[in-house]
């Protein structure tokens, strides 16, 4: 879910003692600090970036993006708050402190620095500006409850979301002027084909393009399907599977030319598929686990290491709960 980074980083370190327990109050005090913590390691060299750092407890984390520079943005389920973290220190900055009632699942960062922010269970999708913090735009794809806004990806003119309890997809439009006045609306693209819609579980989860710009590619977690969606008309067309039964647990997906990666969160592994030419069908070519996986959920790259977030669903989620980010090799 992330552009394509030349920056090569291998060597670990050991990562930073853990903060103390964040809550919405010390989230928005923490942003105030913004810049006091990354910029002392710029002199670092880049074998020695971490590839293990933590998260602020009680955090919640899900999404997980990599724009044009080494910062990750994680988002929060707690409270909608967004974390950047220097991927060349693992040291984080809150830098939007979210509010009470929202959440943060997917999210994608645009070149202009806007930020794109699935909202989960509150049926929203955002956008905050990275540069300074604020919250520009909320849009609500459906007016109906029972929804569950998940993941995002760019293409084109509009920020195309994923709604896992429905068989929908919304885009809506990029871009600063778009996000301050609305002038263009939200268009809503039902998905028929070989679509599937399972009644009570989650369907639509993650999404990225398809290559060349035909189209989106989208993971349905429950029973664990690829669909090539066309952008015209919804089509879905599942994706043959060879040397794998399903994909089932799927969620984030990152693509890096035809090579996809499906992050299969509770089975604590990542599956690379290769696509074919025609979008017709998808070969397993390997598999990646790490013993620091605990359920991760999205991925992003940066230079030769993917990022993920440990999202830790099978471990009580309380304001103590530890959480952090880890990265293994390509």
């Amino acid at each position: 879910m992330t552009r394509n980074h030349p920056h090569p980083h291998t060597r670990t370190t050991e990562p930073p003692s853990r903060r103390a327990v964040l809550g919405t109050t010390a989230l928005a005090a923490l942003a105030l600090a913004a810049g006091a913590g990354p910029a002392s390691a710029a002199a670092r060299p880049s074998g020695a970036w971490p590839t293990e750092f933590p998260l602020p407890d009680g955090f919640l984390p899900e999404g997980i993006t990599i724009g044009d520079r080494p910062y990750a943005y994680m988002g929060s389920r707690a409270n909608g708050a967004i974390l950047r973290t220097d991927l060349r220190t693992g040291e984080g900055t809150v830098v939007h402190p979210g509010e009470a009632g929202t959440a943060a699942v997917g999210v994608e960062l645009d070149e202009d620095g806007l930020l794109y922010v699935a909202g989960g269970g509150g049926g929203t999708a955002r956008v905050v500006d990275t540069r300074t913090g604020r919250l520009v735009a909320t849009y609500r794809p459906t007016p109906a409850t029972g929804h569950f806004i998940n993941d995002v990806i760019l293409l084109g003119d509009r920020a195309w979301f994923t709604d896992s309890r429905d068989s929908v997809l919304y885009g809506i439009p990029r871009g600063r002027a778009a996000a301050a006045g609305r002038k263009a609306g939200i268009r809503s693209l039902p998905l028929g084909g070989d679509w599937v819609q399972t009644p009570d579980v989650n369907n639509a989860n993650g999404i990225v393009s398809a290559p060349g710009g035909r189209g989106l590619i989208v993971v349905s977690s429950q029973p664990g399907r690829l669909y090539h969606v066309e952008l015209k008309t919804g089509h879905a067309t599942e994706l043959a599977l060879n040397g794998a039964a399903d994909v089932s647990n799927g969620d984030g997906l990152l693509r890096l030319g035809r090579t996809l990666y499906v992050v299969q969160n509770r089975l604590n592994l990542i599956s690379v598929f290769e696509l074919d030419a025609g979008l017709r069908s998808a070969t397993l070519r390997r598999t990646i686990t790490d013993p620091r996986f605990d359920v991760p959920t999205t991925v992003a790259r940066w230079g030769d290491r993917l990022y993920l977030v440990n999202a830790r669903f099978t471990t009580p989620q309380t304001p103590e709960t530890t959480f952090n980010a880890v990265a293994v090799p390509l």
